[in-house]
């Protein structure tokens, strides 16, 4: 490393975000980029720390301290290279990873971490402003055609990876747009759509083709696809969201965080409400909202309910409240359980933890409260505290409790793979095949509810292995 003292003349510097109240009134991305002299400030806070446990911390294996270093040189371009080199979609991680490698980063012992994931995006960002990112076509065909079934991170990944070795690939989707869960899962303030577009733009000058609007196990079977293709990747996502089988659970106003979120990315790419929400409109607008879950989904859930205009938003969750600071000694390289408030628990909402939702009730077959209970973990059980049930006013309940594994209905049963102990398919990460020959499988369909940068890593690897079994030998990195 350049400046090995870096760490110790330059404070950590995060990009700063739009005010709460001018935030509050548009669905676009609200961090402004740091100047580019600032963040080679920041990359040159990167110790010479002998080990780098970024590295570890890191799924996709980002070559963390090489493009810092190159960026505190001002080469960029070079920068953009080693980034690409594990990561085929920074501008997606570099906005919604909560970046783990940061938590493993050796001045986090100190809780100043190196700001990698602000770096990697200005990298991919000046990247895309530059010109400097093209469509990488494959110098010769293999002849070889592989169907990837499903367009998250991890089908867009394996989709493009395949197609720069060479071989003939068809991305197949369900909804009418590509880019799964970040397409329709994650809002547009936290990351917005036209990302995808150009990403699709240069996959399909490298040889991808999209095909929407096709579900495979309904309209198009999986068994035309095993005689189509060479090999058929599943990476159709962990859809089966986990539900509260409550007294009251069939209320007017209870609904699935999905339910919720995908009309509303719908309305803001253009769509009318008749195509945005068929089965009828779900506004949080002057309702008190109650979402049950705290994770990344319930926090999606809070940004869009006070967007919507809320009268209010609680956000439950049945874990006891976590510390405000871990315990470095105990947890550090590893990502550590700690209290976090995300942006959109900034803009307005009441947090309550170690809390049991008992039962719904309600009038004219609407949803009007919540019966709950406080709970403590006692033997790792949870027990209800006697004498502290309470009612919560709620004119709209979100189910953000996570996700169970992939539908089984549909392509899982019709393909006929086997299933792993938590019901997702079952595939090991050395070769990524399913049961059934020629299937491969990998995301969360394959690892259940996950991060997109793991979907990412497993959709390269994945399309590594097919490459494998097809030709012989793979020059794709793992």
């Amino acid at each position: 490393m350049g400046l090995v003292t870096g760490f110790l003349e330059i404070e950590r510097k995060e990009r700063p975000y739009d005010k709460v109240e001018a935030r509050l009134k548009t669905w676009k991305e609200f961090v402004h980029p740091l100047p580019p002299a600032e963040v080679s400030r920041q990359g040159a806070r990167c110790m010479d720390c002998g080990i780098p446990f970024c590295h570890n911390g890191c799924p996709v294996n980002n070559i963390i301290p090489e493009w810092n270093e190159l960026v505190r040189r001002d080469r960029w371009r070079d920068a953009l290279e080693v980034l690409h080199s594990t990561n085929n979609f920074p501008e997606f991680t570099g906005r919604i990873c909560p970046a783990p490698c940061e938590a493993a980063c050796t001045l986090n012992i100190d809780d100043n971490p190196v700001t990698i994931k602000s770096i990697e995006c200005a990298i991919v960002d000046r990247g895309w402003e530059e010109g400097w990112i093209q469509p990488l076509v494959a110098a010769k065909k293999t002849g070889k055609r592989v169907a990837v079934v499903g367009s998250g991170p991890a089908g867009m990944a394996c989709a493009q990876q395949l197609a720069r070795a060479g071989h003939s690939v068809t991305l197949f989707e369900k909804a009418d747009r590509i880019g799964g869960l970040l397409r329709y899962g994650i809002p547009d303030f936290k990351m917005e759509k036209h990302l995808i577009d150009r990403r699709m733009r240069q996959m399909e000058a490298e040889g991808v083709e999209f095909r929407t609007g096709v579900e495979v196990g309904a309209t198009l079977a999986v068994k035309s696809l095993l005689e189509g293709y060479d090999a058929v990747a599943l990476t159709g996502g962990a859809e089966w969201p986990r539900d509260l089988p409550i007294p009251g659970r069939e209320l007017a106003g209870i609904h699935f965080a999905m339910d919720f979120l995908v009309p509303q990315n719908k309305r803001v790419a253009g769509d009318e409400e008749a195509r945005a929400a068929p089965k009828g409109t779900i506004s949080a607008k002057g309702k008190h909202v109650v979402v049950i879950g705290g994770g990344d989904t319930g926090s999606d859930c809070v940004g869009t309910s006070n967007r919507q205009g809320a009268a209010s938003v609680t956000q439950l969750e049945v874990m006891p409240r976590p510390p405000e600071k871990e315990n470095k000694a105990l947890t550090w390289p590893d990502w550590p359980l700690k209290m976090r408030t995300s942006s959109s628990h900034e803009e307005g909402a009441e947090r309550d933890f170690a809390v049991l939702t008992k039962r719904a009730l309600g009038r004219d077959g609407k949803v009007e409260a919540l019966e709950c209970v406080r709970v403590t973990l006692a033997g790792g059980a949870m027990k209800e505290i006697e004498g502290s049930g309470f009612q919560l006013k709620a004119d709209l309940v979100l189910l953000a409790m996570g996700f169970l594994g992939p539908r089984k209905p549909g392509m899982v049963e019709q393909a006929g793979v086997a299933l792993d102990g938590r019901g997702n398919v079952a595939a090991n990460v050395q070769d990524y095949r399913t049961s059934v020959p020629r299937l491969f499988a990998a995301g969360d369909m394959r690892r259940g509810q996950s991060l997109v940068v793991w979907a990412i890593r497993e959709g390269r690897q994945c399309a590594r292995a097919i490459d494998e079994s097809l030709m012989g030998g793979s020059a794709l990195p793992r």
